[in-house]
């Protein structure tokens, strides 16, 4: 690589440097400014120590400290996370540092390499100052302390009223800094940091004597040790104008203003290209690693007196003015005592305690140094290879864990030059790291260890290159840390070039070039080009290849100066020497770059060569050889300048053009998503149409009392060939229009088009005067028109492209598109070697559709008006924007989720009427009018909360009185309310949004329409609309049906009379004595069964409460499950719910209404009369049905609200639905269930399929399972005080195999006998379905309860017990009950 200023020592020792954080007062800033240097910067030149320093190791053996360095930093908290890519600000700095550096002129090396004679620049100082500033600016990481701060110095001013008083707040603030977790950088050394306190003093305008007052009582406070008077400011004003004295500060105040050189013109157009280009060729790096910049002066942007000192340090006048040379000498005293009296021994006391820490922790002998000495020391080389385990970068260790404790002792030894103990403990370290899997650990050891290894005086050990390798290999593919990888590389090439190892550093340079970063690839492909011409043998070729290599990717990353530099560069080794392919791309490049920084004789000669010479180049290649020539030589002011003309390419397919008003929508805003309205990406369907037609046609008729006017006429935002352009369009003022052409390229040669623009002719409303874009001034047309033009537009061979321009009204008026205006680039005749950039239009010619109407239409041809360019620019209307917050994409069927809709009007007219209508008017809702709901009404707060509005406690109203008129609109569009009935320009509000998954699984299209008005009547424009489409996934959730039977059923109630033990099983029929009145009422059964089969991570359902609507009926008290007991479903597992339902007691004036009952299973009562459960109780009703039909018998419709517990993500997350069911008539089931198991699916056969070999022994499967039914002989109950009797069953399932077997248990009712048996009121109540897995000779007993409703006799033997083992893949077979299990139930 090239020859660099620095040796490879200073390098290494200027990186890793001490880091002392500076927090000083405003009066000390103040004091500080007078010489416009803050009072960091003042300290800056420094902080290099003339002498040398001494330190004692853990063995008391005294070490050296030579030409030590610190570095003194402004101390700036910053709360921000460390983000994982390189900011614009980040990446635009390097860009100048690069871009600023510039080649001396005549500042080249000649060499003579055979038959080559090259000159060239023998030193890179673009890559010296892009290496410092990469390498200064490396932000602390959790893995290594070398960047972590090691003291603070406490400044305060000693015209301080109390000093003290600010050096414990500074303290404080300190303090509060490094140990209150709230900031996330700067990273401290350790917990104990280092204050030492600084007394600032202002010879010329302070008090000589107080200052040495409040000196003394400082080193009484703080020890001689801990603190330090300073005296600046030695001479005034009025007096630096005499005397000259040194500025050692402009060589670190011009690294700060490197943002901004001196260039000229073309220099500075570069530089604002640059950042958007090294954006296109730039990848953020993936780890937790970027370049702090906040350490350069140029990004310093949040301290307010640096803004101030950024302003002045440009002003006339040097820096320092205020201070005698004198001064300079008591800050370099300042610098060496607090070094040697204060940091030195800071760092040396933390040595030993790390180490004696350690030594405990471990186990080790009297010192770590002694034992990793006996285990590495003397002159054994390291290993030769590093074993990489397959392992992440994942692991995190704690702070005090004994692996960061040596790393943390490591680092410091080297800060301090101990290079010895420091790789004995980065060796340990690197050690332990590897074990443990921590890759990145281990990375930053082995790099650590290798730099070590090479700088320990007397070089005891060879430098382990292989450690650099396996360093570098880690960060870029195990911890895809690009900025680490780098620092590795740099470093490591330098060793290299050092010991003249030129070809493994040119190889470490080429790995280190990706895709990432074109700034970065190309200087270290630079590098490697000086490697290669500075090995003892150059390697001339390669040094060509590679300066192309770099030339290019300079050109990329926007540095055109170091591009054709590289490229001149690279021509002296390809020139004449038959490489005519070569010379071609490098003449060709070395124009367009010359002529892109405006040299334009080089360009034209570099041009001029191309086509002098031969060329093996195709004769279209030479066509663009040709044009760019011609072009290049037109601007250098040879040739005049072209007129204008009507042009033939590209072609434009005029019916093709399609014309969009209106803004484009704004992309999301994080979790909003954004209406889509209607775009051009959008493609066309007639039905799609048809279906926003029909919907605004119900928005119009309700906005108009619900009758359309005659002469609507639905809103068309995007105008084509396929919509009706008859009418002229309107557009809105200051709202754009945007103009879609699509260009075609017959040529197989590329075109390149500039400058494109719409033309257009305009007349003002009530002026007569025509104005154009053509013959107008520009600033007269801007005031008409905002024209957008673009820059560049490529056409391919033969390709079709589409070109979208806006235009953007000033006034109103009418306004006519008359075609385009454009800058057209290409070859001609390429024998001729004519080339054109010609400026010129195309008229934009639209036919109408072919008239076909009348007989003269037929038999002539007749074409239409088209109006879709001839648009009429009305008054500024309303512009509503539509947002949606917590909007899902997929919900279970059934499932009720709060969303939040945003309403923005971002025009500056007045909104109101607003209304919305959709496709599926049960899927949302935003409240009724009738009950205010207790759900949070921000997003911010809806967390955890329930989309029901629930009561804790008994309900004090079981039943409440509802009328269905405070639930339903009077047609399908709804008003949407709006504070004061306008919303304001700029205002928004926010309304929340119930949503309810769809009843049928699948994907559903869902589609809105919001309709509104604007405040100022009369415009040409009535109304506006915006339409947003969804798609809803939804997934099976329950499965509800439900039956109703009277409380007596054909069989009366048996008297005491009769003998349990003579009663049969079809009790005869009873004497009148011994009938007895039973109280009247209805059983409602509700069977609910989990037909999810664990879709979308559902765990189970939770039936949480059952409530009923209905005018007539309401369900009065619970009878299974018992009271606040939730019924808890897995996947296929049913049960059986009992309730009892009375008539209403409603008041006479409520006939029209109907009668809310919650029965709650959990302990919340959720108000199903309330916001949303009755909003999407009664919208699901009328749609299925009218609520005004016929009444039946029962006509009471069931609401089932469950809770599912979703697995998400690794969290768990609650979700509520709500399922309805109507129930009609007594003896009805509604609705009727659906067979959804596919296990019952037969599989057709079509044709004839040979005989299947001859079956082994079918193993029966009922032999695995013995059951037993456990359960009294009789029972009494009085069933003239209640009409239910329930009995407790137990089935005792035992497993007789060696092998699990999976048993499925499923409660059927059975009746015993024939015709009218009143054992069919017999049933299992409860849970109707169990899955268990039985061990191997397992027993389990299942809870089972059963429910009589007469007495009698009845068989219990009814449930079905299925049973497979658990490994086959056979159809479970039925456990035969071979014996029936009678009950005898007695009538007391």
């Amino acid at each position: 690589m090239a020859q660099c200023v620095q040796s490879v020592q200073e390098l290494v020792q200027d990186s890793f440097t001490p880091m002392v954080a500076v927090l000083s007062s405003e009066e000390a800033e103040t004091v500080s400014r007078r010489n416009r240097l803050s009072f960091t910067e003042l300290l800056r030149p420094f902080c290099r120590l003339p002498s040398e320093g001494h330190i004692r190791d853990p063995n008391n053996a005294l070490l050296q400290v030579k030409g030590l360095r610190i570095s003194v930093n402004s101390l700036s908290p910053s709360l921000k996370t460390p983000s994982s890519s390189l900011s614009a600000a980040q990446r635009s700095t390097l860009h100048h540092i690069v871009q600023s550096s510039q080649p001396q002129e005549g500042a080249l090396s000649s060499i003579t390499a055979g038959d080559y004679q090259l000159s060239f620049t023998g030193t890179t100082p673009w890559f010296e100052a892009y290496r410092e500033a990469f390498l200064q600016t490396m932000p602390s990481s959790d893995h290594e302390f070398l960047n972590n701060y090691l003291a603070c110095l406490l400044v305060v001013s000693s015209s301080e009223a109390v000093p003290f008083e600010q050096f414990l707040k500074l303290s404080q603030e300190q303090h509060q800094v490094q140990h209150s977790g709230e900031y996330s950088a700067p990273k401290w050394f350790i917990p104990n940091t280092l204050k030492y306190y600084v007394l600032l003093h202002d010879v010329s305008q302070g008090d000589d004597h107080r200052a040495e007052t409040v000196y003394e009582d400082m080193k009484q406070r703080f020890g001689p040790q801990g603190c330090f008077l300073l005296k600046i400011n030695s001479r005034t004003e009025a007096a630096s104008e005499e005397e000259q004295i040194p500025d050692p500060w402009s060589q670190y105040l011009h690294k700060s203003h490197l943002h901004s050189p001196d260039v000229d013109a073309t220099s500075a157009n570069v530089s604002s290209e640059a950042p958007e280009q090294a954006d296109a060729g730039e990848v953020s790096y993936s780890q937790n690693q970027k370049l702090d910049t906040e350490a350069l002066p140029t990004l310093s942007t949040c301290d307010s007196s640096r803004k101030v000192l950024e302003s002045t340090s440009g002003a006339s006048g040097g820096h320092g003015t205020c201070l005698t040379l004198n001064d300079h000498d008591r800050i370099r005293q300042f610098i060496q005592e607090f070094t040697f009296r204060g940091l030195l021994p800071h760092i040396e006391k933390n040595i030993r305690q790390l180490n004696d820490q350690l030594v405990s922790r471990k186990g080790l002998s009297r010192s770590l140094f002694t034992a990793t000495k006996k285990w590495f020391g003397g002159g054994k080389a390291p290993e030769k290879s590093v074993a990489e385990p397959k392992s992440t970068c994942g692991l995190l260790y704690p702070p005090e864990a004994p692996e960061l404790q040596i790393r943390k002792m490591a680092d410091l030894c080297f800060l301090v030059q101990h290079y010895e103990l420091a790789y004995s403990c980065y060796h340990t370290a690197k050690k332990d790291f590897l074990s443990d899997q921590a890759m990145l650990y281990a990375a930053g050891a082995l790099e650590m260890a290798a730099v070590s290894a090479f700088l320990q005086p007397g070089a005891p050990r060879p430098y382990p290159a292989h450690y650099m390798d396996t360093a570098i290999q880690t960060y870029k593919d195990t911890c895809r840390s690009m900025v680490l990888a780098e620092r590795c590389t740099l470093l490591s090439v330098e060793i290299l070039k050092s010991q003249g190892k030129y070809a493994e550093a040119a190889t470490l340079l080429i790995k280190m070039t990706s895709e990432d970063s074109d700034l970065r690839s190309a200087l270290l492909l630079e590098q490697a080009a000086h490697c290669f011409i500075n090995m003892r043998v150059p390697m001339v070729r390669k040094f060509a290849f590679h300066m192309i290599l770099a030339g290019h990717r300079f050109s990329k990353a926007g540095q055109r100066r170091h591009a054709l530099r590289c490229y001149c560069h690279a021509m002296q080794v390809y020139q004449g020497r038959g490489w005519s392919l070569a010379e071609d791309h490098i003449n060709f490049t070395i124009g367009r770059q010359s002529f892109t920084l405006q040299q334009a004789d080089r360009a034209v000669e570099a041009f001029r060569v191309i086509l002098e010479k031969e060329s093996q180049q195709t004769a279209t290649q030479q066509g663009a050889f040709l044009r760019e020539y011609l072009y290049v030589f037109k601007q250098s002011g040879v040739e005049g300048a072209e007129t204008c003309s009507d042009l033939p390419l590209p072609c434009i397919q005029s019916p093709a053009t399609r014309v969009y008003f209106g803004p484009e929508r704004r992309p999301a805003e994080g979790e909003k998503q954004a209406a889509t309205h209607v775009s051009l990406d959008q493609e066309y369907d007639q039905d799609n149409a048809a279906m926003w037609c029909q919907l605004e046609l119900q928005l119009v008729s309700a906005a108009n009392r619900g009758v359309a006017p005659a002469a609507f006429q639905p809103t068309q935002y995007c105008l084509h060939s396929q919509t009706d352009n008859l009418r002229r369009p309107l557009a809105v003022l200051q709202e754009p229009i945007i103009v879609e052409v699509v260009l075609k390229n017959p040529l197989k040669v590329a075109l390149s088009l500039s400058e494109l623009t719409l033309l257009w002719r305009f007349s003002a409303e009530g002026d007569s005067a025509v104005l154009s874009n053509e013959d107008a001034p520009a600033a007269l047309a801007e005031e008409v028109m905002t024209n957008e033009v673009i820059a560049d537009f490529a056409l391919g061979p033969e390709e079709t492209k589409v070109a979208r321009l806006k235009l953007v009204p000033r006034r109103t008026g009418q306004l006519s598109v008359t075609g385009l205006g454009y800058s057209l680039s290409g070859a001609g005749d390429s024998a001729e070697g004519d080339m054109l950039l010609v400026h010129g239009r195309q008229e934009l010619k639209i036919q109408g559709p072919r008239l076909n109407q009348t007989k003269e239409d037929k038999m002539s041809v007749c074409h239409g008006r088209d109006e879709r360019l001839h648009p009429i620019v009305t008054a500024p209307m309303p512009l509503l924007e539509v947002f949606f917050l917590q909007f899902p994409s997929a919900l279970l069927c059934g499932e009720i989720r709060k969303a939040y809709i945003e309403f923005c009007n971002m025009s500056s007219v007045g909104l109101c009427s607003l209304r919305v209508v959709s496709t599926h008017p049960t899927f949302f809702t935003f409240g009724s009018t009738s009950s205010t709901p207790l759900t949070p009404m921000t997003p911010g707060s809806a967390e955890n909360c329930s989309a029901y509005k629930t009561v804790t406690g008994e309900p004090q109203q079981p039943h409440v009185l509802v009328s269905a008129q405070d639930f339903l609109q009077p047609s399908s569009v709804i008003s949407i309310p709006i504070e004061g009935g306008v919303l304001r320009p700029g205002q928004s509000m926010q309304l929340p949004l119930w949503l309810r998954g769809p009843d049928k699984e699948g994907v559903h299209e869902i589609n809105f329409l919001f309709y509104y008005e604007s405040t100022e009547k009369g415009g040409k424009i009535s109304h506006r609309v915006l339409r947003h489409s969804v798609f809803i996934c939804s997934s099976r959730s329950l499965s509800v049906t439900a039956s109703a039977s009277h409380a007596l059923g054909p069989a009366l109630a048996l008297g005491p009379a009769l003998s349990p033990a003579l009663s049969p099983a079809v009790p005869e029929p009873l004497q009148p004595e011994l009938i007895q009145p039973v109280p009247s009422g209805t059983l409602v059964f509700v069977d609910v069964e989990n037909i999810n089969l664990s879709e979308a991570g559902v765990r189970e359902f939770h039936i949480v409460q059952v409530s009923s609507c209905a005018q007539r009926w309401c369900l009065q008290s619970c009878i299974n499950p018992p009271h606040h007991k939730e019924w808890r479903l897995s996947s296929r597992e049913r049960a059986k719910l009992c309730f009892r339902a009375e008539p209403c007691r409603a008041p006479p004036d409520a006939a029209d209404k109907y009668t809310f009952a919650d029965l709650n299973l959990a302990n919340e009562r959720v108000v199903s009369s309330a916001t949303p459960c009755g909003d999407f109780f009664f919208r699901c009703c009328e749609s299925q049905s009218p609520l005004e039909q016929a009444p039946t018998e029962l006509d009471l419709h069931i609401i089932v609200i469950w809770k599912a517990f979703v697995v998400e993500d690794n969290k768990q997350l609650i979700l509520e639905g709500q399922l309805h069911v109507a129930l009609q008539d007594v003896g009805q089931k509604c609705p009727e269930p659906q067979n959804l198991d596919t296990a019952d699916m037969v599989l057709l056969k079509f044709r004839s399929e040979p005989a299947p070999p001859p079956a082994a022994p079918k193993l029966d499967f009922s032999e695995l399972v013995r059951t037993n039914l456990s359960y009294p002989q009789s029972h009494s109950h009085a069933f003239s005080s209640s009409s239910m009797c329930v009995v407790c069953v137990s089935l005792t399932l035992t497993n007789v195999s060696v092998s699990e077997a999976q048993v499925s248990v499923e409660l059927q009712q059975r009746a015993t006998g024939e015709g009218p048996d009143p054992c069919a009121l017999f049933s299992w109540v409860g849970k109707s379905q169990f899955c268990v897995v039985l061990g191997p000779e397992e027993v389990r007993c299942l809870p089972l309860r059963a429910c009589f409703y007469s007495a009698g006799v009845y068989d219990l033997s009814s449930c079905r017990v299925l049973v497979k083992p658990t490994q086959s893949d056979r159809t479970p077979e039925s456990v035969h009950s071979h014996c029936p299990a009678l009950i005898v139930i007695n009538n007391v």
